[in-house]
């Protein structure tokens, strides 16, 4: 055991992430509260300053062409809440052809703080919080500060007004007011027109009007925006961004009226949600989803990440055939609960990840290495299962049939379930694109129906198989080819356990890498062991039980210890020129479209199988290279194998929550969603068709 714990404790550095970089001297980060003391269950505003360097700065919710947005991550005493960040109006920051939104000088993004009831008068609480932001002028520089702010509980007649109270007055000035229009959009193919009837923005001392979206990919960003007054209002026409396929659902942001008063310039703020004009409503129905995903769950079946789990399962119909119908049947319920189950945990925790702040979309958990490393180790496991080198009666060698299948039996099938949804998030199939982007724009209920559509088609074929006794008369007869086959079946666990160690290789780097592999060696370790017990007693028994359960703890440890390595993704983005293309950016999308440049966009992860049969047999051909260089066409490459919201804005403006996504860019004209299944010949036809 005591081997095993320095094993654990040498990973535990191995895998330790990097730190951000001092950033001191370029921004001064405090934390400050506007009351001097605070009231027992009373809340009370907060707001984080920064102070930036001359000519540096800091970047808005929605940081532009390029930057990421401030996050404080609030370490609050036990029973204290914290609201989300109120943003003061932002400023229009340029450099070269990059138009970023954000602040310099100082900003100061307000919360409110909700104290629990029960604080005792006289006691002194510490509010604790990490800010985390990137600041910019000619070079981009990530940091981080941990700021911290002690306040007494006041002892009677309420909290006293604090030092800072014009600061905090002159923040909340900054915020966007609530609009004093209503508002509605029009969308085409090149502008977006904002229409505000009632709002009288053409008067003379009116020097200008900026609409900021708090989506990312709406507009072009640095384009001028065209204010013109219609009847006793006016309309803002703002060139429409090219990576945007359809008009949004609704248009959100700030709009900012700077005046003329008295020869100073004075800023206005605004909070706009504008619907769409009657013209602007498109989509699909619940239902046309609903049987897409079905469709696709069905042709999920055929994928390579599933197709081992499901032929398992219909081996145990053929070992069992002789069983009741009826005890068949709750078979295929169970690996349809099983399925169902996992959606709905899957759709909710993606729900409520996304209403949370987060970017993601279909595929999310893969971006987490920690889940990768996990199902890695889980599928190596039931490799090592079907091999019969893992002889113990555990969930994954019921899941090939044994005691527990000769037993009940029904929570292997659950199991199996299980493992098949999870196994199936990394692949795409035909018509999963459209539904599961129509489901991440309802509301859960919704979108929850569409999920389990999708797990319902992914359960059907075995379903289907446990109710029709006429089918089930149709498979092979048992006998000892069934125990060969099940063998068989591990090699292609074995080559997707080593597909997921590639993939993990592109988030954690080396070393991660080298302590993922280390627990590959603890499984088979602990598979050793366990065969041991099987012919051991007393204190030999205990003794290798205890050796396999310390080795099966230091492989827990490190999934959940691997970190996300930047180094990794930075070395992925230096052989992109290799390769043949660039790495995706928003910044660099828009640059090559003003340059009047076709452009090929490929959203992909290493994850995503679809995504790289897709490249090995249509992009990477020497034909579709040649086309590319013909027609001038850029290459463009999103890797969204980690966490990376501007690839995840772009998919959700194509109406898609993973990828793969293919788009063909021309300027002035709308863009081409190419199908999710990609063959040679339709690449080149595509680019032909230019």
């Amino acid at each position: 055991m005591t081997v095993a714990l320095a094993v654990v404790a040498a990973l535990a550095l191995i895998v330790a992430p990097a730190r951000a970089q001092d950033t001191s001297d370029l921004v001064k980060v405090e934390l400050l509260a506007e009351p001097d003391s605070i009231v027992p269950g009373e809340p009370f505003q907060v707001g984080i300053r920064l102070t930036m360097k001359e000519h540096w700065h800091t970047y808005w919710r929605n940081p532009g062409d390029s930057g990421e947005p401030t996050t404080v991550d609030w370490k609050l005493p036990e029973g204290f809440t914290a609201s989300g960040l109120e943003w003061p109006a932002p400023e229009i920051i340029r450099l070269g052809p990059v138009t970023s939104f954000g602040y310099e000088g100082e900003a100061v993004l307000l919360a409110r703080i909700t104290p629990p009831a029960d604080l005792k008068p006289g006691d002194t609480v510490t509010l604790n919080a990490e800010v985390a932001f990137l600041v910019c002028e000619k070079e981009c520089i990530p940091g981080e500060d941990r700021v911290s702010l002690a306040l007494p509980v006041a002892l009677s007649g309420g909290a006293s007004p604090g030092a800072n109270g014009k600061l905090f007055d002159t923040a909340r000035s900054q915020l966007p007011q609530p609009s004093p229009w209503t508002a509605t959009f029009a969308a085409d193919p090149k502008t977006i027109t904002l229409s505000l009837p009632k709002a009288d923005l053409k008067r003379d001392n009116v020097r200008s009007v900026t609409f900021f979206p708090y989506d990312n990919t709406l507009i072009v960003n640095s384009a001028p925006q065209t204010l013109v007054a219609v009847g006793e209002g006016a309309q803002l026409a703002i060139e429409r961004g090219q990576i945007a396929q359809s008009a949004p659902n609704q248009l959100d942001g700030v709009l900012v009226v700077e005046e003329d008063i008295g020869g100073n310039a004075v800023r206005h703020a605004f909070a706009v949600n504008a619907t769409p004009s009657p013209i602007g409503a498109q989509g699909i129905s619940l239902l046309q989803a609903a049987l897409l995903a079905l469709l696709a769950g069905i042709i999920l079946n055929l994928m390579p990440c599933v197709f081992p789990v499901l032929s398992i399962k219909i081996l145990h119909l053929t070992r069992h055939a002789q069983e009741p119908a009826a005890r068949i049947r709750m078979h295929g319920l169970a690996y349809t609960a099983g399925i169902l189950a996992s959606f709905a945990v899957l759709a909710a925790a993606l729900y409520a990840l996304r209403a949370g702040g987060d970017e993601i979309g279909w595929g999310f958990q893969l971006q987490s290495p920690a889940v990768v490393a996990a199902l890695a180790f889980v599928i190596f496991a039931f490799g090592l299962s079907l091999s019969g080198i893992l002889p113990i009666g555990t969930s994954l060698t019921r899941v090939g049939g044994s005691k527990l299948l000769q037993r009940t039996g029904l929570p292997g099938s659950f199991f199996a379930g299980t493992l098949a949804t999870v196994v199936a998030t990394p692949c795409t199939a035909p018509f999963m694109g459209a539904s599961i982007g129509y489901a991440l724009t309802q509301p859960a209920i919704v979108g929850l129906t569409v999920f389990l559509s999708l797990g319902l088609g992914l359960a059907l074929p075995f379903l289907v198989l446990a109710f029709v006794p006429g089918l089930q008369r149709m498979l092979p007869r048992p006998g000892r080819w069934m125990e060969t086959l099940k063998q068989f079946l591990a090699f292609p666990l074995y080559g997707t356990a080593a597909w997921l160690i590639w993939v993990l290789s592109f988030q954690v780097g080396p070393t991660g890498l080298a302590a993922a592999l280390a627990g590959l060696v603890l499984i088979a370790f602990a598979a050793w062991a366990y065969g041991l017990v099987q012919g051991q007693s007393g204190r030999s028994a205990l003794a290798f039980r205890g050796m396999a359960n310390a080795a099966l703890i230091a492989v827990a440890v490190i999934a959940v210890m691997l970190r996300s390595d930047q180094g990794a993704q930075t070395t992925a983005q230096a052989s992109a020129a290799e390769a043949g293309y660039e790495a995706f950016t928003q910044a660099k999308l828009e640059m090559l479209l003003a340059e009047g440049r076709p452009v090929f966009v490929n959203m992909t992860a290493a994850w995503c199988i679809t995504c790289l049969v897709n490249e090995r047999t249509a992009l990477s051909s020497e034909a579709v290279r040649e086309a590319f260089a013909g027609k001038n066409i850029a290459y463009l490459k999103g890797d969204w194998t980690n966490r990376n919201p501007e690839i995840t804005r772009l998919l959700e403006r194509f109406g898609r929550s993973g990828v793969p996504l293919y788009v063909l860019y021309r300027r002035g004209q709308e863009p081409v969603v190419l199908p999710q299944i990609l063959t040679q010949s339709l690449v080149l036809e595509t680019i032909q068709s230019l």
